[in-house]
This record gives C-alpha cells, structure tokens and sequence, in this order.
C-alpha cells in the first residue's frame, strides 16, 4: 500500500477547494511554479508555507506534517553513519514492514 507523499497531499487538498494552482498560489503567497514542484515532490515547503497551508485548507499543520519525511530521512541516514548496526536494524524492520509484518503503531509503542 502506497502512502500519499505531501506533495500528493497539498495537491488533493487544493482541488478538493476547488482552487486552481494559480489561485492556490497567490492566496498562499508562494509562486505558482514553485507550488507545482512541491505537488510534485522536488521541493518542499518551510513551516511558514506550510502553515499558510493548514489555514487555507483549514486543517491543523501537524495533519501536513505527516506526510513531511525529509527529517526523518535525513535523521536515520546520520544515524546509521554513527553506528552501522542501526543500518542493519532499520533494515530489518523496513523489511518486516514490507512483509506486514509490523505497523507504524507497533513501532510507536516500543517508545
């Protein structure tokens, strides 16, 4: 099963208002090629933009944050730099998510 990247997700938000990307744009004060590459994934909003998101599409930003990945990508990848056996572990849970093994609520209860 394929998650929505936020791209993906601001994009869908968008239509559902019925908002064209030119429209989108200037209500949220960003550039309409510049909104474009984040609907496509090249590009990725500050929290600020993102924010003007959330107001416009009247959801809380942490409903948008979710589907934000570059922190936590960029966190395991200096992880795994430190110390190679979280490479190994990350690994394997990866795989064992791919199985169905495990869920991200599973995960979220070993904290």
């Amino acid at each position: 099963m394929k998650t929505a990247t936020l791209g993906e997700i601001i994009k869908q938000s968008r239509e559902r208002t019925g908002l064209s990307i030119r429209e989108f744009a200037r209500r949220s004060d960003v550039s309409a090629p510049f909104l474009s590459d984040i609907e496509l994934g090249r590009r990725y909003p500050s929290d600020e933009v993102l924010a003007r998101f959330a107001k416009i599409f009247k959801t809380p930003i942490e409903e948008l944050k979710r589907y934000d990945t570059r922190d936590s990508i960029s966190s395991l990848k200096k992880l795994m730099d430190t110390n190679p056996s979280w490479g190994f572990a990350l690994r394997t849970v990866a795989e064992k998510a791919l199985r169905g093994k495990i869920s991200p609520e599973d995960l979220m209860k070993m904290e």
